[in-house]
């Protein structure tokens, strides 16, 4: 799932650079005489936790589109009819300002759509879904992607990844402040020093933000089996199921090497060996039984 991927990636690079700047400015309004004010801590964490999955989301188009070489199409180009089929299904969501469609090349078979809005949107497809597709399957793939825009899917995962944030931070600095107390003497010095301070913190921050991330992964497929309803109503039941066979059997004959490990775990046909807390995508063999049996 690359939009998720490319998200936390620009989240994570924000958070870090927001944590160095406030700790060299010794910006810690929670620090008081005689300890940690909790309740200030926690707003302050709130607050800057959302920093990141914000300017992730407003950057998340052209992130999308610098990262994998995204081309803008329209309906006058050899894409016209890909564009069209966007728009349609768009309408049909009820968005009122059509995505833009882009292509990439690449021979995975992959889509994915991002965006700070429904109205400010992108929907990107590679060029390898569209040679190993057909035109049903394609359709249910561009329903599903449109199920998340009308979804507001970006926006809902910028909520919980900023509460995450907040967590992750909070935590980070308690922990952070208790080894720094437990270095001190009986008079209070001593202790981590600052850039002592800041390297555990941010190893804190890592620490965390892992233990924390199949909360985000289980946010992530509850909201591919709410997409997939969505892309079912918009294309078609049939063409949905459709979609994902085909992705399915797209993954029993791609060879595992030409696959970017780093994303193994993002994109719509991955075969990730990670485990399944950390995974962006429900199995594909599950996500079809909930469509069959209407489990959504």
């Amino acid at each position: 799932m690359l939009r998720i991927g490319l998200f936390i990636l620009t989240n994570l690079l924000v958070i870090f650079m927001v944590n160095i700047v406030l700790s060299i400015f010794n910006v810690q309004p929670y620090l008081q005489g005689t300890g940690l004010n909790y309740q200030s801590l926690l707003i302050f964490c709130l607050i800057w936790g959302s920093v990141g999955s914000l300017i992730s989301l407003m950057m998340s188009k052209f992130m999308a589109k610098m990262a994998m070489g995204v081309k803008i199409v329209d309906e006058n180009s050899q894409y016209g009819e890909l564009v069209r089929t966007v728009h349609r299904l768009a309408k049909k969501a009820n968005i009122s300002k059509m995505p833009e469609v882009g292509i990439y090349d690449s021979p995975e078979v992959n889509a994915f759509a991002t965006g700070p809005s429904r109205n400010n949107a992108l929907v990107a497809v590679s060029t390898g879904l569209l040679r190993n597709m057909n035109q049903d399957e394609v359709e249910g793939v561009l329903g599903h992607e449109v199920a998340h825009i009308a979804n507001g899917d970006m926006i809902t995962m910028s909520l919980v990844q900023g509460i995450v944030n907040a967590f992750v931070m909070f935590f980070s600095r308690v922990v952070a402040f208790a080894i720094d107390n437990a270095m001190r003497d009986e008079e209070g010095r001593g202790g981590l020093g600052m850039f002592a301070r800041i390297g555990v913190t941010i190893v804190l921050d890592i620490i965390f933000g892992i233990a924390a991330a199949p909360i985000v992964a289980w946010f992530s497929r509850w909201r591919e089996f709410r997409a997939d309803a969505g892309g079912a109503q918009l294309a078609g039941k049939q063409k949905m199921i459709a979609a994902l066979q085909g992705l399915q059997r797209t993954l029993e004959i791609a060879d595992a090497e030409d696959s970017d490990k780093a994303f193994a775990s993002m994109k719509i046909s991955s075969k990730s060996s990670l485990a399944f807390l950390f995974r962006s995508h429900p199995p594909l063999d599950v996500r079809i039984k909930a469509l069959q049996q209407g489990n959504y």
